[in-house]
């Protein structure tokens, strides 16, 4: 668990420093899921090869554990029945725990020998009855029937109209979900629940023709949510919050935990890459919220991302009133710190309010990327127009803080409305053509004006950019040469002692990301392609 006051916050050193604090930084989740196992205090039901699953599922008290026997297969679909009580039911593989990977660590398809099989040829295979709770999954294999294509693997509540009608207290533990790799799975996990969570998990292939498709999404469930250590792979977004507008009036999925998860597309979806493999999956982004309040997005690893559906951004923080009838949508309270963004069309896009439902939305606020490294940010191989940042349509509030990159195009591209509390400060990313600009607007101080009035751009080094377009304060270094890396061919790009933004920030610290600060896991050259 991470206290609400080793959060706040990651945070801005303006206040600190003497500055005017120009932007409110998020609020941290309020609530955490728990999930630490519970030592069993009921009975243990063995499911052998052949045996009922939906009888052992129906027959289980809480506190009961059922174990299905590991390599067999369990045909579906199932479901999770709601029980008197608050103990766990826990329904896991026959293997002892040390076939498995201990807790913490993330399974991966090396295991599925040691797993049961949940399948189904309809779907969804598993799927939790109206306030259905305390169900935790370990060591299990979940995918369709060969050839069958599903909507939804895993579905953890749907369009229910209250929220004590919606499951609770579920957790998927070292398990492996996955589509068909032929035909593909529009979503992983379904995820219209409170007080859920994904953790050391593995799911793979979700992915659809003509239609979105994601390995976690979630719409319709209040939170708390934590997806942590996971790899999640899916063609249209691989990890998204909203696209859907809630049956429960005024809904916002809030206080959700997203760290230390690999996200990326394998390129046997990517047409033209060598390793295309002939079906054009439709592709969008890597993590979107359009319907999020109170988010921690730190410590991942998100990767590889095209221009295809969509215009290539990685990253979108774009407020949606998806089907009209949800005019409280709102994004707010982003915390996306840590991570590390590499092979991709364009970096983050951020949205003020919707601007495609007459009924429109909440503005988006309080947004922080701090202490991320961009990395391979458009070019020919990814499509797209490079872009690092997008800001359109009246934010509040947007803090860009400590971050490096590595992008072909604008530093920032800027449009609509107004942006409110705007900061930009400790970055090191080169100009290229137009550095930060807007519609309409020549690069630099003139955009700034027009589109983000009395932010605050401080300390930034700004690789080939040029003073007099540029308020004071900014570094402009004619070469990346010039910035003195320690070693630019390890990927990880700390500033060398003699470097002269080492110590140049306004808080005494490095300009820049600290990688350190970051998952070893992460970084550069560690072992994270799959």
């Amino acid at each position: 668990m991470i206290p609400a006051a080793g959060l706040a916050l990651a945070g801005v050193v303006l206040m600190a420093v003497g500055l005017p604090l120009a932007a409110a930084t998020p609020e941290p989740p309020r609530a955490w899921v728990d999930t630490t196992p519970v030592q069993p205090a009921g009975r243990t039901i063995a499911v052998p090869t052949g045996g009922d699953l939906q009888a052992a599922l129906d027959g289980a008290r809480p506190g009961d554990v059922i174990t299905l026997e590991a390599g067999a297969t369990f045909i579906g679909p199932f479901t999770l029945p709601t029980k008197v009580g608050g103990g766990w039911i826990t329904v896991r593989t026959s293997a002892p725990e040390s076939g498995l990977p201990p807790p913490g660590t993330r399974i991966d398809p090396s295991h599925a020998g040691a797993l049961p099989k949940i399948v189904a040829a309809v779907g969804p295979v598993i799927a939790a009855a109206r306030g259905a709770h305390h169900y935790r999954f370990v060591g299990i294999e979940i995918h369709p029937v060969a050839g069958a294509l599903l909507r939804n693997l895993v579905e953890l509540g749907s369009a229910e109209t209250s929220v004590d009608r919606l499951p609770h207290h579920i957790v998927f533990d070292r398990c492996y979900l996955h589509g068909d790799p032929r035909r593909g799975t529009r979503r992983g996990i379904a995820l219209n629940a409170r007080d859920a969570a994904v953790i050391d998990s593995y799911l793979s292939d979700f992915k659809e023709v003509g239609n979105d498709s994601q390995a976690i999404a979630g719409w319709n469930g209040p939170g708390p949510f934590k997806i942590v250590n996971n790899y999640l792979e899916g063609a249209g977004e691989n990890l998204m919050f909203g696209g859907a507008d809630p049956a429960i009036p005024g809904l916002v999925p809030s206080d959700i935990e997203i760290r230390r998860n690999h996200l990326a597309k394998p390129l046997a979806w990517k047409q033209g890459d060598p390793a295309y493999a002939g079906v054009p999956w439709t592709v969008k982004n890597l993590f979107e919220l359009k319907n999020a309040r109170r988010v921690l997005v730190d410590g991942n690893l998100l990767e590889r991302n095209w221009a295809q559906a969509q215009s290539g951004f990685a990253v979108l923080f774009t407020v949606r009133n998806q089907d009209g009838g949800a005019p409280w949508s709102v994004v707010e309270d982003v915390a996306f710190t840590n991570n590390v963004l590499r092979g991709t069309a364009s970096g983050v896009n951020i949205l003020g309010r919707d601007d495609t439902r007459p009924a429109g939305s909440q503005q988006t606020k309080r947004i922080l990327i701090k202490n991320n490294l961009f990395l391979d940010v458009g070019g020919p191989r990814w499509g797209g127009g490079g872009v690092l940042f997008q800001i359109l349509n009246g934010t509040a509030s947007v803090v860009i803080d400590h971050n490096t990159a590595f992008q072909t195009g604008n530093i920032l591209t800027a449009e609509g409305p107004t942006h409110a509390g705007f900061v930009f400060t400790h970055n090191i990313v080169p100009h290229n053509a137009f550095g930060i600009v807007g519609t309409g607007t020549a690069p630099g101080i003139a955009t700034l004006n027009a589109y983000f009035p009395g932010a605050v751009v401080r300390k930034n080094v700004i690789v080939g950019g040029g003073a007099r377009q540029y308020p004071p304060g900014n570094f402009f270094p004619q070469s990346f040469a010039a910035v003195r890396f320690e070693n630019p061919a390890d990927g990880l790009h700390r500033l060398a002692a003699a470097s002269p933004y080492r110590r140049a920030a306004l808080d005494g610290t490095d300009v820049g990301v600290d990688i350190g600060a970051l998952p070893r896991a992460v970084w550069p050259g560690a072992d994270q392609l799959r």
